[in-house]
């Protein structure tokens, strides 16, 4: 079986729930890692829980003189849309005051596929 990570640019939906024999598995809350490659050494660690149509990002941790930089935001924010989150929370310290946010989730949108006839 293999378990790796394969990245792909398309954004493409996730199911947020699996069926197996008479059991309903639902994604609620996901831990997430900033590292390169699984089973390594991480620079930054969150979890993401997921009610509803709402996800709430607590516990970030990221290691000394690492920020969590756009590109980490975008990273959630894909996630998000993947997931078909439509709102993000979060807290965050600005100016040495802690202060919660709310985002927006804008949905993946899909690709129309034209086909001429004639």
């Amino acid at each position: 079986m293999n378990n790796e990570f394969t990245h792909t640019s398309a954004a493409k939906l996730m199911p947020r729930f699996v069926q197996v024999a008479d059991w309903i598995f639902e994604v609620k809350t996901v831990r997430a890692l900033r590292v390169d490659q699984y089973g390594k050494p991480y620079t930054a660690i969150a979890n993401l829980t997921i009610n509803g149509d709402t996800a709430y990002l607590d516990g970030l941790l990221t290691r000394e003189n690492e920020k969590f930089s756009r590109k980490d935001f975008q990273a959630f924010y894909k996630f998000c849309q993947q997931m078909q989150v439509k709102q993000a929370n979060f807290d965050r310290f600005k100016n040495n005051e802690l202060v919660s946010e709310c985002i927006d989730i804008q949905a993946i949108k899909s690709k129309t596929m034209l086909k001429l006839v004639r």
